[in-house]
């Protein structure tokens, strides 16, 4: 692995509290629209900690699992919570410990952007004007400016920055840098990591770009068709998920039986699999029932997504 991106989500892994409560929980939520179902039975928690990368292809689930678990919306089946309380009836105390960045953005177009962080920021007791200043200036955001005057990603380092203003201890953001230049999202990207590394706040994003969720995510939820196909630790997915090599000095059956093989490859006397579940107990199977050498490749994120959606 890259070591900056190990440096880096080094930061935002340490000082969970241990049996911490869930800042947001999921019972086999589930929801339809018209009659489709969109997600089904989603089961999970976020703590204290926990940066969580949210992956999936276009219509997987993703804005709208994030939409109920901040009770934007009713589910269909199931249940979900933030800081022990029913998503769909937050009280106002719990609210206001919630920060969030919708994929398209709800600004007021009328307001220059100074005034638009002054309206939002006049609900909040605990408002940091001084973090927004110094934000403002590093992502060279003119707070002067009207909002309609302004581009897709100046508006979306205006969305950032409500979202940021209050000092939430849960973050949930929707694609928050897909329109941002790549100076702009490296910077979005260190404040998340300052935010995330005293371990007592978590952030929850999703994003098409992979890369960034590698660098900075220390967990993993992987929607497919709808259902939470993989969640748990970056490092135990890419431990789990790798591709495997073997040499004979024969020719290999084509219906080569490897357990855990998701996809299998097999040309004379050599074969490639991808091997879900991968354990040294795997390995020793395989190579106690076939004579060939045995080669592990280790596979970046973005490898493993491709993988599991071919």
């Amino acid at each position: 692995m890259n070591d900056t991106r190990s440096t880096e989500r080094a930061k935002v892994s340490k000082a969970m509290p241990a049996q911490a409560t869930p800042f947001a929980a999921a019972l086999l939520l589930g929801k339809s629209f018209g009659g489709k179902r969109v997600l089904s039975d989603v089961t999970l928690e976020v703590s204290p900690g926990d940066v969580i990368g949210v992956l999936g292809k276009n219509g997987a689930g993703k804005t709208t699992l994030l939409e109920l678990l901040l009770g934007f919306s009713p589910a269909s089946t199931g249940s979900a919570q933030l800081f022990g309380h029913d998503s769909f009836r937050l009280p106002g105390a719990v609210k206001s410990r919630v920060g969030f960045v919708p994929q398209r953005d709800e600004l007021l177009d009328p307001l220059t952007a100074r005034n638009q962080l002054a309206v939002i920021g006049s609900f909040y007791s605990n408002w940091d004007r001084g973090l927004i200043e110094t934000l403002s200036k590093q992502w060279e955001l003119d707070l002067d400016q009207r909002v309609k005057t302004m581009s897709v990603g100046q508006r979306q380092k205006l969305s950032i920055l409500l979202a940021l203003g209050h000092d939430p201890d849960l973050l949930l953001l929707d694609e928050p840098v897909a329109s941002l230049d790549p100076v702009a999202r490296r910077q979005f990207l260190e404040q998340i990591i300052d935010i995330s590394a005293g371990g007592k706040r978590a952030v929850v994003f999703s994003s098409h770009i992979v890369s960034d969720v590698e660098r900075l995510a220390n967990k993993i939820w992987i929607l497919k068709e709808g259902r939470l196909y993989w969640q748990g630790d970056l490092d135990t997915l890419k431990e789990s998920f790798i591709r495997i090599h073997l040499h004979s000095a024969a020719s290999l059956p084509q219906d080569l039986a490897l357990p855990g093989a998701r996809s299998l490859r097999v040309e004379a006397n050599y074969a490639t699999a991808l091997m879900a579940d991968w354990s040294d107990e795997t390995r020793k199977q395989i190579e106690a029932h076939i004579d060939a050498r045995l080669e592990v490749e280790t596979l970046g994120l973005e490898e493993i997504f491709l993988e599991l959606h071919r």
